[in-house]
């Protein structure tokens, strides 16, 4: 590749929307399709601005040399199949969605079959604070090789994990075990801890037992976490079911996190709350069978 590349964005929501005001001035062009364009006053419609939004994913796709997939866990494969029969020879598929193992080899199978280079990328941190330069795990035969490349469009954060596909993933799933699991148990524990009064001691018995974080402010933020993002939050965590089902194991755990960040999602109204009483009010005031706790 000489020059700077043609930069496909498949999806635009707000990853998506990171990624084109990082990478401009760096990329020859930018396009994008999101399934949400077609709707002119959708949220990914009115932040393209100059971004060329493409009347179908195949036609954003077609001249890239690099497409980035930053969607939601569910439509991972649906995002890979939208563009193979228009992938450039060697372009670059860069795959940053949640997406189990067996989802990214399959996905890889397909990108490389299409004359494609599929390189599986598992991002290892939320995006917002560190934006396109926050750590990334890339995977598979063509992570190496694309490595300076992706260093030099601002993705400084990345290193090569594996050469085999889907070990990025299962590092990332697995740890999404952990951090989306203790955004649910503390949603719950909370929530309950409310409704009886003792939420002041619950979070000074957590200080005691695990000391270091400031126990009210990290719950304030995560449990603020699941009720914004609750429902892309629940589909990565289906994905992390598949991932230990493909371990050999139960997914217990990892169903009952997707249930309770789903359920999160609907209480996103008491995000306008501030402290952790009131937000914890908030939802339990706006719960009803419609938005059941």
């Amino acid at each position: 590749m000489s020059g700077a590349p043609d930069i496909c964005l498949i999806g635009f929501g707000e990853v998506g929307q990171i990624l084109a005001a990082d990478l401009a001035g760096k990329a020859h062009s930018i396009s994008a399709w999101d399934v949400l364009f077609p709707d002119p006053d959708s949220a990914p419609s009115k932040a393209a601005g100059a971004i060329r939004k493409g009347a179908t994913a195949q036609d954003a796709a077609k001249n890239a040399d690099i497409i980035i997939s930053a969607v939601t866990a569910a439509q991972t494969m649906n995002a890979v199949t939208s563009i193979a029969g228009v992938v450039k020879k060697d372009a670059v598929f860069l795959d940053l969605n949640s997406a189990s193992p067996g989802a990214k080899t399959k996905a890889a199978a397909a990108i490389n079959e299409a004359g494609g280079r599929y390189v599986e990328a598992a991002v290892m941190s939320p995006i917002g604070p560190k934006r396109i330069a926050c750590p990334m795990l890339f995977g598979g035969q063509h992570a190496e090789t694309f490595l300076p490349l992706a260093h030099e469009l601002g993705f400084a954060g990345a290193t090569v994990f594996a050469d085999d596909y889907g070990k990025a993933s299962a590092a990332k799933m697995c740890r999404s075990i952990m951090v989306k699991g203790v955004e649910a148990l503390l949603t719950e524990s909370l929530l309950s801890a409310r409704h009886y009064g003792v939420e002041d001691t619950v979070i000074a018995s957590l200080s005691d037992l695990f000391p270091g974080p400031d126990w009210k402010e990290l719950s304030t933020y995560m449990i603020s976490r699941a009720l914004e993002h609750g429902k892309r939050r629940a589909e990565e965590m289906r994905e992390v079911a598949k991932t230990v089902e493909e371990a050999g194991l139960s997914p217990l755990m990892s169903s009952a996190c997707a249930e309770r960040q789903d359920r999160s999602a609907a209480h996103r109204y008491a995000l306008t709350e501030t402290t952790l009483p009131d937000m914890l009010d908030a939802i339990i005031n706006g719960a009803s069978p419609e938005r059941a706790l």
